[in-house]
């Protein structure tokens, strides 16, 4: 099932990478499972909980998916964006998967297809496996993240332009997930940002704190 999924999803991301609205609508309508999961989603409420997103990667400096599918992603979601930028929840968990930007890291889907970020978080090895039966992708990603940072190995704490962020992560070195956060403008609580796996804590965490700014593409 898995090879046939992959094999699927490539065709669909090839299709989406050529920025057109009926090409975006093809390539997410054939994916069963993504628009059942965003529809769950949209109508559970759940993308509420994450913030804001840009598609420009941090480290290739270009958007990591076509702004076509961005949209066409957006209205099936039921959520509001602009250019760039998006909801995290859905541009990390279901925009991802349409990527084809290969990054230092590789492709941005590996996160959800591999095993490192599940073994982080305790789970089985295809644990975020987005086609996976019972709970959707973001209510796994969005069930996970928010049980670290509620109870985190090790967490730092930062102001940026007065709005508070945190990451925090799985273990206190070595390899673990990450879960980051930052507080909105005004209102209610801190948003959900993006989980991913790391090899180095202690690396990520030098770099949290030298300098006080939004991290993995939050906007």
């Amino acid at each position: 099932m898995t090879e046939l999924a992959v094999h699927f999803l490539d065709a669909a991301s090839a299709r989406a990478a050529r920025d057109t609205p009926a090409d975006a609508a093809a390539a997410v309508g054939v994916l069963e499972w993504l628009t059942t999961s965003i529809e769950q989603d949209r109508a559970a409420g759940r993308f509420e909980a994450w913030g804001r997103s840009t598609l420009i990667d941090e480290n290739v400096g270009k958007p990591v998916l076509a702004r076509a599918v961005f949209e066409h992603l957006h209205e099936l979601a039921g959520v509001e964006a602009s250019w760039p930028i998006g909801n995290a929840g859905l541009v990390h968990c279901y925009g991802y998967l349409l990527s084809r930007m290969k990054t230092p890291y590789g492709l941005k889907r590996e996160r959800w297809l591999g095993a490192d970020l599940a073994r982080a978080y305790g789970q089985p090895d295809d644990g975020f496996v987005p086609w996976s039966s019972g709970q959707t992708l973001l209510a796994r990603a969005t069930e996970a993240a928010s049980a670290l940072l509620s109870a985190p190995a090790l967490s730092r704490t930062l102001l940026v332009d007065g709005r508070e962020t945190q990451v925090a992560f799985s273990a206190g070195a070595g390899r673990g997930a990450l879960a980051y956060v930052v507080a909105p403008e005004a209102g209610a609580g801190p948003l959900l940002i993006t989980t991913f796996p790391i090899t180095d804590v202690a690396a990520i965490i030098e770099d949290f704190d030298s300098e006080p700014r939004l991290r993995w593409n939050a906007a």
